[in-house]
């Protein structure tokens, strides 16, 4: 196998030292222990090829039982949605998935329809004039709205309710680094943002969660006043199933909507690649990060499409740039339009319904259980917080074994903590979607009950 390793001992030497590094693993020393491998694989020497492969298909089907064989309740940012046959079909033709973004503004008319229609469906869903071509999630879909509100405002401080998610806010603080941005994190009570305890009035952005991590449906006027009063871009961070049913981000005053799109079509995959949604008014288009694609007319007259206004480095912009963004996540962005398109406004909304009905069911069947309490007292739609009387954790450890992923431990998400939320360590998000029955509801709930007895 030495002659697959692409490095030599002398190079390694090398790119420690360029780190100021003593070690490999010192290199690695910022990943938790608990998903490091903490000894070599346990592989004899001389294995033929087929042999290895096999082995490590075993390592893989391991970690798709998690998802594949059990019943999911996780959530907190990437969501067990039902992906219809049709979405399926259509976005791995052949088309699309070759398709690489386009950088020439006039080729791929097909590609480039496909974009402009999701385009189109997000500037419906967020309620808002404009949509980009689409992110690469939605941690940096955050990031590139705070930038733009420094480009609008000249400003720096971003005042950031702890409601938006910990990785998110995360990326927003390591991005913040070299961007020189301020990030304020504005605590939680009961599991809404307490505006009042700081003063936003050098805001250059205000930004909000809707619904929050917790799963809290936040009333965002109060928010939505402070960004005025102090001319700083409103930002909703907003679910886009809950879109469904719930208030748009345009209908609350908003000036950029930013969101996770992974519901629409794209599969857990461990964490990625993902889809980041992102909307804003006229005023801000010049802003606007990646790329839009536009609809004109060609030299004979005939309906085509063509990328537009894309002011990112290859325009040189230069200091007039508040993104180096140039590219999209294409096949996630065509995915999401195939679905949206195939459930239409009715279908989403009987989604969004589905979730909420389901989620308030086993609400109410957990809560009932002893020493099971509610985080909040408010609002939510499909997804909610628990406390339980262990560590979440090993309640989840307990509940894997019967074949139900209990939810994500809060732990899991702040690792070091999060000032907002008391007792972490036994907090449980539990979020459920339309493909959860009335028989796994009701299973969750006893194997709940058994687990904190």
């Amino acid at each position: 196998m030495a002659d697959y390793l692409p490095h030599t001992d002398e190079e390694v030497r090398d790119m420690l030292d360029f780190l100021g590094l003593d070690s490999l693993e010192h290199l690695f020393a910022h990943i938790p222990a608990a998903v490091r491998l903490s000894g070599g694989l346990d592989i004899e020497p001389g294995l033929s090829e087929p042999d290895v492969a096999a082995i490590f298909a075993g390592y893989g089907e391991a970690n798709a039982a998690r998802t594949n064989a059990m019943t999911c309740f996780a959530g907190a940012g990437a969501y067990d949605h039902e992906v219809p046959a049709v979405v399926k079909a259509l976005g791995s033709r052949s088309e699309f998935v070759t398709a690489y973004t386009p950088y020439q503004p006039e080729v791929a008319q097909g590609v480039l329809q496909a974009i402009f229609e999701y385009q189109t469906l997000i500037s419906r869903l967020s309620g808002l004039p404009i949509a980009n071509a689409s992110l690469y999630d939605g941690a940096t879909a955050l990031v590139e709205a705070l930038n733009m509100a420094g480009g609008a405002t000249t400003r720096s401080r971003m005042y950031v309710s702890s409601g938006v998610h910990p990785h998110w806010r995360a990326v927003a603080r390591t991005f913040a680094a070299g961007t020189g941005h301020e990030i304020i994190e504005v605590p939680l009570v009961d599991g809404l943002t307490q505006w009042a305890s700081v003063d936003t009035s050098d805001a250059a952005a205000i930004v909000v969660a809707y619904p929050n991590y917790l799963g809290v449906l936040e009333d965002l006027s109060d928010a939505r006043a402070l960004a005025g009063a102090a001319s700083g871009l409103f930002i909703v961070a907003g679910d886009p199933v809950a879109a469904g049913v719930l208030k748009s981000a345009g209908d609350w005053g908003a000036d950029v909507f930013i969101g996770e799109g992974q519901p629409f079509g794209t599969a857990l995959a461990f964490g990625g690649p993902y889809l980041g949604l992102f909307a804003c008014t006229m005023d801000q288009v010049r802003r606007l990060p990646g790329r839009i694609v536009g609809e004109t007319l060609d030299s004979n007259g005939r309906r085509s499409f063509v990328t537009t206004l894309r002011a990112r480095e290859q325009d040189i912009r230069r200091e007039k740039a508040t993104s180096n963004v140039c590219t999209n996540q294409t096949l996630m962005a065509v995915t999401a339009a195939i679905q949206l398109g195939w459930l239409g406004t009715s279908g989403l909304r009987d989604v969004a319904t589905r979730c909420a009905e389901g989620a308030h069911y086993l609400f109410d069947a957990v809560t009932a259980v002893e020493g099971v309490e509610a985080v909040s007292s408010q609002a939510f739609l499909r997804e909610f917080a628990l406390r339980l009387p262990r560590r979440a954790s090993d309640v989840i450890a307990d509940m894997a074994a019967s074949g139900i992923l209990a939810g994500v431990a809060a732990s899991a998400l702040a690792p070091a903590g999060d000032p907002s939320l008391e007792g972490i360590e036994n907090v449980l998000l539990v979020a459920v979607t339309e493909k959860r029955t009335r028989v796994e509801l009701d299973a969750y709930a006893e194997l709940l009950r058994k687990a904190v007895a």
